[in-house]
């Protein structure tokens, strides 16, 4: 890992967490509401003004998304399409870049959370797993063969499309691209609008859970089916409620049915899918292992997708 002191931001959709240090052993942080990108992006740069001892090595910025992932597209480093009201169209990255001439790491929140929990959390040793985050909206990330998921853009696991019940839950999703994508139908503002209160608010026995269960076992047998993870992490606000991941875990193995014969889900499903080993801290320190990467190679000043990007491993 290079030397130096490095600046991470998790931009969330309803907060944003700044953190200056270099692991979880150091790091001092500071979280506020994702307000106007102007505020917003004030407090951060303030943050870091205030609280770095010496000029940063670089600075990594885990983002909410849709996020525009290309070195040649004239919006590299900005938040796209997103529904946050006011962010559509945001130079995230370029405002950052500006503020402190450094390199800057870019990716999504979720695949920033994945290369965290690989470098220090419940991913150790592992080079092909999935991360999931379940609260405002969902999201997912990972590794394939110890690199980060890229492609056209980057993943958009909560937006794929699921068997939806209608007869059984009559509820129309709450996605504004996709009504009853996994997002419309399992994130927490859907559980919300289904159910009339707050997730955290409904009873442990509640028909809510069974359903939500239902709906995320459906969307990891998809995942387990297309990229074959050796673990999957589910984190974000709707998953601490204790009673949904045995119940996600047992509804997985009935819909797969024995078909995929590995003994990590056969046998021993506790251990593959899990808790994120930094709790939500993965977000923040998945930045701080941007910014180390692209440290080491800080030319171009951009994410992972590159091919500069190091995990400084």
């Amino acid at each position: 890992m290079a030397n130096g002191l490095y600046g991470g931001i998790e931009a969330g959709g309803t907060k944003f967490v700044c953190a200056v240090g270099t692991n979880p052993d150091d790091l001092r942080t500071a979280r506020f509401p994702t307000t106007t990108p102007p505020e917003t992006l004030a407090r951060a740069i303030a943050f870091f003004r205030q609280q770095a001892r010496a000029p940063l090595a670089a600075i990594g910025v885990a983002s909410f998304g849709p996020i525009d992932l290309r070195p040649d597209s004239p919006t590299f480093g900005f938040i796209t399409t997103t529904p946050k009201p006011g962010w559509a169209n945001t130079d995230l990255v370029g405002s950052i870049r500006r503020a402190f001439n450094v390199p800057v790491g870019f990716d999504t929140d979720v695949n920033a959370a994945a290369l965290g929990e690989h470098r220090w959390g419940a991913a150790q040793g592992l080079d092909t797993f999935i991360y999931l985050t379940i609260g405002t909206g969902i999201g997912g990330g990972g590794m394939a063969r110890g690199k980060l998921l890229h492609g056209l853009i980057h993943p958009e696991m909560g937006h794929i499309r699921i068997p939806h019940d209608c007869a059984r839950d009559p509820f129309p999703g709450a996605c504004p691209y996709h009504g009853d994508c996994l997002e419309g139908l399992a994130s927490g503002p859907a559980m919300e609008k289904r159910w009339g209160q707050r997730a955290e608010t409904l009873p442990a026995d509640h028909p809510a859970w069974e359903l939500e269960a239902r709906y995320l076992a459906l969307a990891l047998v998809n995942y387990i089916c297309t990229l074959s993870p050796q673990r999957i992490l589910l984190g974000g606000g709707v998953m601490e409620q204790a009673q949904l991941l045995p119940m996600i875990r047992r509804s997985t193995q009935r819909m797969l049915q024995g078909y995929v014969r590995a003994p990590e889900i056969i046998e021993r499903i506790n251990e593959y899918i899990v808790p994120p080993g930094l709790g939500e801290r993965a977000g923040v320190l998945g930045a701080i292992a941007l910014a180390s990467g692209i440290a080491i190679s800080p030319e171009p000043f951009f994410g992972s997708q590159t091919g500069k990007y190091s995990d400084g491993t």
